[in-house]
């Protein structure tokens, strides 16, 4: 697993809401289309808006802690087709549970309550892509690299053997 944070929360090319979720080092980034009432919930949370009647998040998380639990942490533990899985762990003194849930619905959850958001490596291997920055690093090694690779000596490549 690998811990992860929201990005950005916006909109894509086609008017789809987006969240963006990125590693620490923000190399890998890993892009979930949501709906836009889940969209809407993860960024007034991230933007510390507070309104007069409670989202529906805020009182999922207040029935969790009212019943002596709390939110552990939240992996999107699976990509199958174009849909990810999430699951959410509860801790408290009917032990440790894990809940089914929709990944955007985990992270708005995860964002209220404080709670940590991991992302299985199978699903990174499916879906990350890597930032700009990421990416122009990666090409800058690999050209240094070529740079600095000597030629073999003539005559010593064995016939046949691949480089």
């Amino acid at each position: 697993m690998v811990e992860m944070q929201v990005y950005k929360v916006g909109m894509d090319p086609q008017q789809q809401p987006l969240v963006i979720l990125a590693d620490e080092e923000v190399r890998r980034l890993l892009p979930i289309w949501v709906g836009p009432f889940e969209a809407h919930a993860i960024a007034s949370e991230l933007r510390g808006r507070v309104y007069p009647r409670p989202p529906t998040h805020d009182p999922l998380r207040s029935v969790i802690e009212m019943l002596g639990y709390r939110l552990e942490r939240v992996e999107v533990t699976r990509l199958e087709g174009h849909t990810f899985y999430a699951l959410l762990y509860l801790d408290g003194p009917g032990g440790r549970f894990e809940v089914d849930a929709r990944p955007s619905d985990g992270i708005a959850l995860a964002l209220r309550a404080g709670a940590p958001l991991f992302v299985a490596e199978e699903v990174l291997d499916q879906a990350q892509v890597f930032s700009e920055e990421a990416e122009a690093e990666e090409v800058h090694k690999f050209r240094e690299l070529l740079r600095d690779m000597d030629e073999p000596p003539e005559g010593e490549a064995d016939e046949g053997q691949e480089a």
